[in-house]
């Protein structure tokens, strides 16, 4: 049997008459070499490539090893998109990089890997791998009792590792020998035709790792590019798979989701195919309550894509702080009935209690939860506008964040217009001037209180 055919059936689970059938209907060849665009055919630029990715390719491929750049750094190049993350395979094994590169460290245990650090940039070097196929007497690898991959170490050649790729747009070669791109299955098609296939049966595929699922709505946010029906098909069968991928993954997949400019398209296609709730039900209730919650959402997730376009600083936690303000606002209001206590401090401890809820989906840092209750619990302070102690809340650290919280509420509505704008303008007054504002008087710090004289016979005995 071909290789590039076996590949697929190994790792799409397929008997020969699905393969054949997907085969004919997805662009895919049943080819045992790869398609070969040579380097006038194609527009990646070693100008495009990172001096520290070439040094790794060029190293690897005089020590006679083959040397590829691989997955998304040649899709964004033909995009024309600058790619900024430059990753390598290679049929050297970990042990056999780290020989070579002296400041290189071996990582992982579900997948094994080489990080070839230059000062802040690091190369991920990967071992071309294969799919076990029960034969190997030390075989290293492990899937749960859904098929989702928990470790996979088994190494192959390239025409074996290309099948391990989730979507086809993510499996072109760029060859350092040649400055050629190689392709098993379509790829270079599917990317001039602006859509995300995925690599065997999307049911299998997403089964072995149901995070898929949200690279897939990445990488259609990102490149602006359709989901093809199959896998659109399989992610509504599998969407409940995501309650078995481990919080703290499903945090990190939610810092690549909504941090890289692309936030709006992504928050959309995740609610289009009824993702989102998987990872914030909480938010999803509220959201389908009140449409005006929805309009804040908007509203930050625009505000944040403005944010990262023009290389400003964003925080994890203001968006969190957004995507759980409503069901904390529930909760406070629950709280202030059943306790005596003020707004503040019923939102602090709404917003300890949701978040806590919320890290069984997605485990969020005590770096990120911290500052997130502190910045939701100065939302009331905002409300008052004179005296001291309003004046102090311009010198407060969570100050920025929550009056950039404020702003996006006073857009929609949720705060009253007049007052941000009074919180706007005293952010450029001089000190005698927020004194004025604030109603303050300018005569300075009100002097020590005296201290009432004791009358006699009142000091306490010794004991």
């Amino acid at each position: 049997m071909p290789p590039a055919l076996r590949g697929l059936l190994l790792y799409g689970g397929l008997s020969n008459a699905q393969a054949e059938f997907l085969l004919k209907n997805s662009g895919i060849q049943d080819r045992t070499e790869p398609t070969i665009v040579p380097r006038p055919k194609h527009n990646v630029s070693r100008d495009e490539i990172s001096n520290n990715a070439l040094k790794v390719l060029y190293r690897l491929n005089k020590a006679g090893y083959q040397a590829f750049l691989v997955g998304g750094s040649v899709r964004d190049a033909l995009l024309g998109l600058h790619p900024k993350d430059f990753d390598v395979g290679t049929d050297a094994l970990p042990e056999e990089v780290k020989a070579l590169f002296g400041n290189c460290r071996l990582i992982g245990r579900r997948f094994r890997l080489a990080h070839v650090r230059f000062g802040q940039e690091i190369i991920e070097v990967a071992t071309f791998r294969a799919a076990s196929n029960g034969e190997e007497s030390q075989a290293d690898v492990a899937h749960d009792t859904h098929g989702r991959i928990l470790r996979d170490n088994v190494y192959g050649s390239i025409d074996e590792d290309v099948w391990r790729r989730d979507f086809t747009c993510n499996a072109l070669y760029y060859n350092i020998a040649d400055f050629s791109i190689w392709d098993y299955v379509g790829g270079f098609e599917d990317i001039q035709k602006r859509r995300i296939v995925m690599i065997g049966d999307p049911v299998h595929r997403l089964r072995e790792d149901p995070v898929r699922m949200l690279r897939a709505i990445r990488f259609a946010a990102k490149l602006d590019f359709d989901i093809d029906a199959s896998v659109v098909s399989a992610m509504a069968k599998l969407k409940d798979l995501l309650s078995n991928v481990p919080p703290a993954r499903l945090f990190d997949e939610f810092l690549k989701m909504f941090q890289a400019g692309h936030a709006k398209k992504t928050f959309e296609l995740l609610w289009k195919h009824h993702l989102f709730g998987k990872l914030f039900p909480e938010t999803d209730h509220e959201l389908e309550q009140d449409q005006n919650f929805g309009r804040f959402v908007q509203a930050a997730l625009i505000n944040t894509d403005k944010r990262v376009a023009q290389d400003k600083s964003v925080t994890p936690m203001f968006l969190l702080g957004v995507f759980l303000w409503a069901p904390i606002k529930r909760v406070a209001g629950i709280l202030r009935e059943r306790e005596k206590m003020s707004e503040s401090q019923a939102l602090g401890i709404a917003a300890y209690d949701v978040a806590g809820m919320q890290q069984s989906r997605i485990s969020i840092p005590r770096r990120f939860t911290a500052p997130m209750r502190e910045m939701l619990a100065l939302q009331p302070r905002f409300e008052t506008n004179k005296g001291r102690r309003a004046l102090n809340l311009l010198e407060h650290k969570r100050f920025r964040a929550a009056y950039d919280f404020m702003m996006l509420r006073a857009e929609v509505g949720d705060f009253d217009r007049e007052l941000a704008d009074f919180w706007t303008e005293v952010q450029n007054q001089n000190a005698e001037q927020r004194l004025a504002s604030f109603e303050i008087s300018a005569k300075g710090q009100p002097g020590k209180r005296r201290r009432k004289p004791r009358r006699r016979g009142s000091r306490k005995k010794d004991r």
